[in-house]
């Protein structure tokens, strides 16, 4: 069974138990809509043309009531509409944009960090509606075309290799095998990480099988590098079972550790990713496990493979192209600039050699019939 870090499931199926239809701080009509939505999504009816079909994942259908709440309470507030679907174009321009350029700011005065995520949902949610209507003979326009989903890359914290040398040497013992474990696998964590069991390495820990069950995207059978003396001992000491996890210890005590290691070995500096290196979390590690890999594969379809994805521009996004150099040389630019006329010069080689060795075919063979008459007396000596 998978483990949900977070209890998605146990969180969402308490709330739809205690709400039972009736969302609080939200007109009638609209906790009714709002929660038609919901329970559309968790079957997996009226999705979108474009989306994926099925239900929606625990995870997701959390972040969805989260998010298009605060939403309609939004709209309700600033607007005065009871329901949602009477919003107008103008309406979620106007909201959205100023969520985007900090003119409506939080409660506490700071501005959003994931306003194309709400557009995302709102989106996602007016989709359904126009599916759900349309079934009922009613037609409703795309209002969302032409909002904005661009959203700023996140800052996270680079590492080089020698600074996630420098945190393993002074980690504790279960903190140096996380490090390396993370940095080598480049495990989505805490989700797939909190999941991997000792049953799931093979070959004496020189493989991992991220099961598809556990993981976001697709299941794979990945080989670790650097870690698997690290692990097996790990293993060993601890006295771990087939079945049993291998780390269990919570995601934000976690967090909190290496943030004090990372802030106490590399100091408060931000990062050529942009974040502070105290601000160092599980997941920064996927980021840096992309750029250790990324110069070391032949392929980007064997890389995509190893991390679980299934767009090439993930590349990009994780690794930022930090830690990569132009590793061009002369002899490369040798070969791109002259490579006809060296082409031409063995060519041309080549047709020399089969002539010499025709002429010399030949002189075998006169020697061979002058040999044959010195033989049969042929020659007189002396004339």
């Amino acid at each position: 069974m998978k483990i949900d870090p977070y209890k998605h499931k146990e969180g969402f199926l308490a709330w739809k138990a205690k709400t039972n239809g009736n969302i609080p701080s939200m007109s009638e009509e609209d906790s009714r809509i709002v929660w038609d939505y919901l329970l559309d999504m968790e079957q997996g009816l009226n999705v979108s043309s474009g989306s994926k079909k099925g239900s929606r994942s625990y995870i997701r259908l959390s972040s969805l009531k989260n998010r298009i709440i605060f939403l309609v309470r939004q709209f309700e507030n600033r607007y005065g509409l009871k329901k949602i679907t009477d919003v107008s174009e103008r309406m979620l321009h106007e909201f959205f944009t100023g969520t985007r350029n900090g003119t409506i700011t939080r409660l506490d005065g700071k501005a959003y960090k994931s306003s194309a995520d709400y557009v995302k949902v709102f989106k996602a949610f007016w989709h359904w509606h126009q599916k759900s209507s349309k079934k009922k003979g009613i037609e409703f326009a795309d209002i969302t075309l032409d909002l904005d989903t661009h959203r700023e890359k996140p800052r996270w914290v680079y590492l080089t290799e020698e600074q996630v040398k420098k945190l393993v040497d002074n980690a504790t013992y279960d903190y140096k095998v996380l490090i390396m474990f993370l940095y080598d696998s480049g495990i989505r964590a805490p989700t797939e990480l909190i999941n991997v069991r000792v049953s799931d390495f093979y070959n004496d820990f020189r493989e991992l099988n991220i099961r598809d069950e556990i993981s976001k995207t697709f299941g794979r059978r990945i080989k670790l590098m650097l870690c698997q003396s690290y692990i097996k001992d790990y293993i060993i000491n601890k006295g771990l079972k087939s079945e049993d996890t291998l780390f269990s210890k919570n995601s934000a005590v976690m967090n909190r550790y290496l943030k004090r290691l990372a802030k106490k070995i590399l100091g408060e500096e931000a990062s050529p990713a942009g974040q502070k290196y105290s601000e160092l979390t599980l997941y920064d590690f996927r980021h840096n496990s992309c750029c250790y890999w990324l110069p070391r594969y032949k392929s980007e379809s064997a890389l995509k493979f190893r991390f679980g994805w299934k767009k090439s521009e993930k590349i990009h996004y994780y690794s930022e192209m930090l830690g990569m150099r132009d590793t061009i040389s002369e002899e490369d630019l040798l070969v791109d600039l002259t490579k006809t006329e060296i082409e031409k010069r063995l060519l041309k080689s080549e047709n020399e050699k089969e002539m010499l060795q025709d002429r010399v075919h030949v002189l075998e063979e006169q020697m061979k019939v002058i040999a044959q008459l010195v033989n049969k007396g042929c020659f007189i000596v002396g004339g």
